[in-house]
């Protein structure tokens, strides 16, 4: 399994990256499968980078706030307008409750405008596993001020796990137990005035968790621009033994079992 950075800016696009969106990728049936987590602000034009706009296989919405969504709006232009017609089936978009809705409401303006040929909207749920291909994706139900979902994805034993927006919960020791990578939201700073319960950890609250569930890897993400990347890390390095890793647009990962 391969895990690309498209975007990794926390709450909005910054100056290096766009807003949250994962690249994950594995081989089966002679095929690579692509999926999506999250398509924030300013991810599609990165994310061309990487893959084809014609070679995604679902897109996996952790929350519908925009900085985790928006690109949506863009990629139903790509899908719904080309003129090659390389589309011929609607994409799988799994995703909270009223995504269909949310997503709709942001690309109309005086009329409304329907998706459902492009896009096939599928309700997340707590624990209920589906399939992409090899992939295996497990929703756990988070802390954040919206229904908000960590995702936790397996392929031939190798297993990474994204929290998606959140602050300390007991979900997330069972979304990261004995995780290859964690991926993980350190958008506050201990002490910090903006350090709001039930919204986001820091880095000292992301390692916490790590730790408990048995993860043998973090890398931290979601931190707004606006935040030294190095206040986070020594939170991080407070209860975190070994290194500390950040998220950069472009990084690669292989996880292996």
């Amino acid at each position: 399994m391969k895990l690309t950075v498209v975007g990794c800016s926390g709450s909005f696009p910054g100056p290096d990256s766009p807003a949250s969106c994962y690249l994950v990728e594995a081989e089966s049936e002679g095929r690579t499968w692509s999926v999506l987590l999250d398509f924030g602000n300013g991810s599609l034009g990165a994310l061309q980078n990487y893959r084809e706009v014609d070679d995604i296989d679902a897109v996996v919405i952790s929350h519908l706030h925009p900085d985790h969504c928006l690109d949506l709006c863009s990629y139903f232009v790509v899908r719904n307008y080309d003129p090659h017609g390389r589309f011929d089936s609607r994409l799988p978009v799994f995703a909270p409750p009223g995504a269909e809705e949310r997503i709709t409401r942001a690309y109309m303006v005086d009329k409304y405008e329907d998706l459902s040929g492009a896009y096939k909207f599928v309700d997340l749920a707590d624990r209920a596993t589906f399939s992409v291909g090899p992939l295996n994706i497990t929703p756990f139900l988070v802390n954040h001020p919206v229904e908000a979902y960590g995702l936790r994805v397996e392929a031939d034993g190798a297993v990474l796990a994204y929290t998606g927006d959140t602050d300390a919960c007991d979900a997330l020791v069972d979304l990261e137990r004995d995780a290859d990578l964690v991926l993980t939201d350190s958008a506050f700073v201990d002490g910090r005035d903006d350090d709001l319960k039930d919204v986001h950890l820091t880095g000292s609250r992301a390692a916490k968790a790590a730790q408990d569930a048995g993860a043998k890897r973090l890398v931290l993400t979601h931190i707004p621009a606006w935040t030294p990347v190095e206040d986070c890390v020594r939170d991080a390095k407070t209860v975190w033994a070994g290194e500390v890793e950040v998220a950069r647009a472009g990084q690669r990962y292989e996880l292996r079992a």
